[in-house]
């Protein structure tokens, strides 16, 4: 499946900004679930200054704001074409080890709430029936869209609020996953919708180890493993790792962040 990406992140400030930077990860690469054949960035009110890939083999490029910038537009399009491996991503592995997918972070540390989700899996070496029945329960208990949540918001915090959106979904399943002892990592990317062309942000989802298969993916808000109308950008142990953009910036101007995204056939 060919799919064509239209992405436009703009954030504007309310004074000059004197010192900003942003790390981007929005440039996917070629592998056996995707073939890139055109991608391009645009960047308004800043300059691209350095681009490599981190721990995780993600493309990164560092975009540095022009000094007294009020607004800093960062545009990716392309075409990629998909390839359907029934979620299957393989043994396919970078710097990072196995044990390091297995260890929490501040976002994917296990509460009671988890520990007690967690005790589905019995199998370190990961059991497909055992994570599909672990994304259902966890969809049933949070509900996509029925509690307010940000980027901040823990996995346990979410699974208490009982509510939340595809970040909290992916992160509620690898913190379960580590807790049992399966290493699982956070997926960023893009989704084609079945019933929209236009969307409000990139998507996420999650992959667990499996032995004898590699890294497998679950969309847990959509309980599927994905298929081709999903497109991958960045991997790492948690939404933090995976960021499409992260940054910083000097001074006390008030931020605002606005998103117009397509993905289309």
């Amino acid at each position: 499946m060919k799919l064509s990406i239209s992405h436009t992140t703009t954030y504007s400030y309310d004074a000059p900004v004197a010192y900003g930077l942003q790390q981007v990860r929005l440039t996917p690469a070629t592998n056996r679930n995707q073939t890139v054949h055109d991608w391009s960035m645009d960047i308004e009110g800043g300059t691209a200054e350095l681009t490599c890939e981190d721990q995780y083999n993600n493309h990164c490029t560092l975009v540095q704001a022009q000094g007294g910038a009020t607004q800093i537009s960062l545009t990716v399009s392309g075409e990629i074409e998909t390839h359907n491996t029934d979620g299957i991503y393989g043994k396919i592995y970078g710097a990072a080890p196995l044990w390091h997918f297995r260890q929490s972070t501040l976002r994917t540390k296990a509460g009671e709430g988890i520990a007690a989700l967690s005790e589905i899996i019995s199998n370190r070496d990961g059991d497909l029936g055992e994570l599909h029945a672990l994304s259902a329960r966890i969809l049933e208990a949070v509900p996509y869209g029925q509690a307010a949540t940000d980027v901040t918001t823990t996995a346990e915090a979410a699974l208490t609020l009982g509510g939340g959106v595809c970040q909290d979904h992916a992160q509620i399943f690898i913190a379960a996953l580590r807790h049992a002892g399966v290493p699982a990592r956070y997926v960023s990317g893009y989704l084609m919708m079945d019933d929209r062309i236009d969307q409000d942000a990139t998507h996420a989802w999650a992959e667990a180890h499996i032995e004898g298969l590699g890294w497998v993916a679950f969309d847990v808000s959509n309980c599927i493993s994905p298929d081709e109308r999903y497109i991958r950008l960045a991997v790492g142990r948690d939404s933090i790792d995976a960021a499409p953009v992260s940054g910083m910036r000097m001074g006390d101007a008030y931020e605002a962040m606005t998103v117009t995204l397509q993905v289309q056939q």
